[in-house]
C-alpha cells in the first residue's frame, strides 16, 4: 500500500498556501501515473472507464464513501461509462497534501 494512503486528511484553512508545482510533482509520483497536473499545478485529475453504467456508479459510490471519510470532496464529471476526478483544495485556490492522500485512496478502490 502506497504510505500516502495511510494517512488522514487535515483540515485545511484559509490562509494556507498551496503546494509549489514543484511540491505537486513531486507528490504526484507517489500516486498513479494516471493521474495528471492541471495547468499551474492548481489541480490533479484523472479519467476512468467502464464497461457499463452500474460500474460506473458503483466506482462513484466508493470514491463517494472515501471523500466523506476523509472529509474532501472532489469535483466529478460522470457519464455512462466514464468519471473523470479532480481533486484541488477549494478553500486555498490550489494543490494540498490532501488531494494526493485522496487520490492515493481512490487509487485502492478495485476497477471492475
Amino acid at each position: 500500500m502506497n504510505e500516502l494512503a495511510t494517512r488522514k486528511c487535515k483540515p485545511c484553512e484559509g490562509g494556507t498556501a498551496p503546494l509549489s508545482p514543484e511540491a505537486a510533482t513531486q507528490l504526484l509520483t507517489q500516486v498513479s501515473a494516471s493521474w495528471a497536473l492541471t495547468d499551474e499545478a492548481h489541480a490533479i485529475r484523472r479519467e476512468f472507464g467502464f464497461r457499463d453504467f452500474y460500474r460506473t456508479m458503483s466506482f462513484v459510490n466508493a470514491l463517494a464513501h472515501v471523500a466523506n471519510i476523509e472529509d474532501h470532496h472532489p469535483d466529478l464529471e460522470v457519464g455512462y461509462n466514464y468519471c473523470r476526478v479532480t481533486f484541488t483544495t477549494h478553500s486555498i485556490r490550489g494543490l494540498s497534501e490532501n488531494d494526493f492522500v485522496c487520490a492515493a485512496k481512490v487509487d485502492l478502490i478495485p476497477l471492475s
